[in-house]
């Protein structure tokens, strides 16, 4: 983490859990935790606690998310949300291209790239996921992935729009799976990452774009995680329905430089 040259961004991401009282509850006793926070604070929920998110939310330094967004302005896409409409709302950032959108929903390179631009569009700053599968990292194609799945998911995004974009790491083979890339191999997941940037944007831009690892980040490993070069903050799925891990992480965050 360097955030003199970016911002350090801890995100969490609840999936499919919570109801507007419990998400309610749960902000009003994280927010003194994290009050003093020397990072990002960034809680995405799922859609229908974004109200009671954000009114929680309310004079705190905790910014709301959502957890997916559609590709088109409007249309007959039933159970589907705009960008327009989460903007709306009054979310500022919005988690694309999850592995378990890919996995399960069909997601593929392009729709997160469709998704991506029509965040940037409405003034929503993507949170873009990518992430090998265990098979792919055994195999040898770890670079080449993370490589082909980020230029995919900026193609046609601006170096200017490019300053609201957060790449968020995920090995797919630790996801909810209790294993958790080592600090190393996340610095190393990352930097390929950073690299694909640079190739297509050069260092400099490269330099100022905060990647996130998250892959089962929690209180335990979070300041090994946090203290690698390109670790720019975590994507928490668990950790982050829990006020006292959350801030764990929140805190680990700050303490670096």
């Amino acid at each position: 983490m360097n955030k003199t040259l970016r911002k350090a961004v801890i995100a969490g991401n609840w999936k499919m859990n919570m109801t507007p009282s419990q998400t309610t509850a749960l902000i009003n006793e994280m927010k003194p935790l994290v009050a003093d926070a020397d990072c990002e604070v960034v809680l995405c929920v799922p859609f229908v606690d974004i109200a009671a998110a954000i009114e929680a939310a309310k004079g705190s330094n905790i910014k709301i998310g959502a957890e997916n967004v559609h590709f088109k302005a409007s249309g007959a896409f039933t159970g589907e949300i705009s960008a327009d409409m989460l903007k709306e709302t009054g979310v500022e950032y919005v988690v694309v291209g999850h592995s378990e959108r890919r996995q399960y929903f069909g997601e593929t390179d392009q729709t997160v790239n469709l998704r991506s631009l029509a965040a940037i569009k409405a003034g929503l700053k993507p949170i873009i996921c990518v992430g090998e599968t265990l098979e792919q990292r055994e195999l040898g194609y770890t670079e080449t992935l993370l490589k082909y799945q980020t230029k995919m998911a900026l193609t046609n995004v601006s170096a200017e729009e490019l300053k609201n974009v957060v790449i968020a790491y995920e090995p797919v083979w630790a996801i909810g799976t209790g294993v958790t890339a080592t600090a190393d191999q996340a610095d190393e997941g990352n930097g390929y990452v950073r690299a694909a940037i640079a190739e297509a944007y050069g260092a400099d831009v490269a330099e100022t774009v905060t990647i996130q690892y998250g892959g089962s980040m929690n209180a335990a490993n979070a300041a090994e995680l946090v203290s690698k070069v390109n670790v720019d903050g975590g994507l928490i799925g668990g950790a982050s329905l829990k006020a006292a891990d959350f801030s764990i992480i929140v805190k680990a965050a700050s303490e670096q430089k």
